[in-house]
C-alpha cells in the first residue's frame, strides 16, 4: 500500500513537472534559456522542453519591429532658434541573447539613447536645413543610434522626425518670407509673360504689315466680337491713316505762315538798323539840320502838316 502511494505521488509529480516543462514559442519569439544561472543557446520557435523544478528558466524575446515614440525635446539649433522636436523610432531585436544579457531593459535604453541623439543632432543643424532636408537628418539619426545599439543586439530600421514645433514669432516671420517669395515669383512670371507676348505681338505685326487688308479683317473681327456681347455701346476705332492727308495739309499751312513771318522780319530789319545809326540830337542845333539828316536817310522828318 505504501509503495503504491509513493508511485502515485511520483507519477503525479512527474506529470506536473512535464506539464510545466513544456513551452510553446511562437514564430516571432525566441527563448533565452538559463540553466542554473548559466546562459544556454536560444531556443524556438515551436515546442521546447525545460528541465523542471527551476533548473532551467527562460525569457521570451519578441523579434517583431517595435515603434517607439520619442518624447518631445526642447532643442536650440545652430542658428539660435528654440524648437521642440519629437520623433518615432522603429527597431527590432536582431540577437535575443545579447538583448537579454547586455542590457537590463533594451526598450528603455533605446528610448533614452534616441532622446539624447535627437537633441545632439538637431542642435548641430540650422533651422532652414532641418526643414528642407529632413530625410538627411533622419538617416544621420538612424546611423548613430544603430551603431550605438548594435552591441545590444538591437537593429534600428528607421528614424523619422515627426514634428518640429516653432515659436509663434518664427512662424509669422516665415509666413511673411514665404509670401514675399511668392510675390517675387509672380512678378517674374508676369514679366516673362509680357516679354513673350511682346515677341508674339511683334511677329503678328510683321505678318499683318505684309498684307494691309489683313489688318482691316482683324479690325472687323474685333468689332464682331464686341457686338456679340450684350453691350449698349460699341466703340469704332478709326485708323490713323485716314487723317494723314489732313495732317500734311495742316503742316504745309504752318510752314507757309512761318516763312511769311520770317520774310516780314527781314524787311523791317534795315529800317531799325538805320534808326539805330542816327546821331543823337543836339538841343543847341537847329531843327532843320535834324530834318535834313532824316531826309538824307529816307526817313520821315517828323514835320506835321
Amino acid at each position: 500500500m505504501g509503495i503504491e502511494v509513493i508511485l502515485a505521488a511520483v507519477a503525479v509529480a512527474g506529470a506536473i513537472a512535464l506539464a510545466t516543462s513544456l513551452r510553446v514559442i511562437f514564430e516571432y519569439e525566441r527563448a533565452v534559456v538559463f540553466r542554473l544561472g548559466r546562459l544556454k543557446p536560444a531556443r524556438g520557435p515551436g515546442l521546447i522542453f525545460l528541465v523542471p523544478f527551476g533548473v532551467e528558466r527562460m525569457k521570451r524575446v519578441s523579434l517583431r519591429i517595435v515603434a517607439l515614440d520619442v518624447e518631445p525635446q526642447d532643442v536650440i539649433t545652430r542658428d539660435n532658434v528654440s524648437v521642440k522636436v519629437n520623433a518615432v523610432l522603429y527597431f527590432r531585436v536582431a540577437d535575443p541573447v545579447r538583448a537579454v544579457v547586455e542590457v537590463e531593459n533594451y526598450v528603455v535604453a533605446t528610448s533614452q539613447l534616441a532622446q539624447t541623439t535627437l537633441r545632439s543632432v538637431i542642435g548641430q543643424a540650422e533651422l532652414d536645413e532641418l526643414l528642407a532636408e529632413r530625410e538627411k537628418y533622419n538617416d544621420i539619426l538612424r546611423e548613430i543610434i544603430d551603431e550605438a545599439t548594435d552591441r545590444w543586439g538591437i537593429q534600428i530600421t528607421a528614424v523619422e522626425v515627426k514634428d518640429i514645433d516653432l515659436p509663434q514669432e518664427m512662424k509669422r516671420a516665415m509666413a511673411r518670407q514665404a509670401e514675399a517669395e511668392r510675390e517675387r515669383r509672380a512678378k517674374v512670371i508676369a514679366a516673362l509673360g509680357e516679354r513673350q507676348a511682346s515677341h508674339e505681338l511683334a511677329a503678328a505685326a510683321a505678318t499683318l504689315s505684309k498684307q494691309p487688308m489683313s489688318l482691316q479683317l482683324r479690325y472687323l473681327q474685333t468689332v464682331s466680337e464686341i457686338a456679340a456681347e450684350n453691350n449698349s455701346t460699341t466703340l469704332f476705332p478709326i485708323p490713323i491713316d485716314l487723317f494723314e492727308p489732313l495732317i500734311r495739309v495742316m503742316k504745309r499751312g504752318l510752314n507757309a505762315e512761318e516763312a511769311a513771318a520770317a520774310a516780314g522780319e527781314d524787311e523791317v530789319a534795315p529800317d531799325e538798323q538805320a534808326i539805330r545809326e542816327l546821331p543823337a540830337p543836339d538841343p543847341l542845333s537847329a531843327p532843320s539840320a535834324n530834318a535834313e539828316t532824316a531826309e538824307a536817310h529816307g526817313l520821315p522828318n517828323g514835320r506835321t502838316k
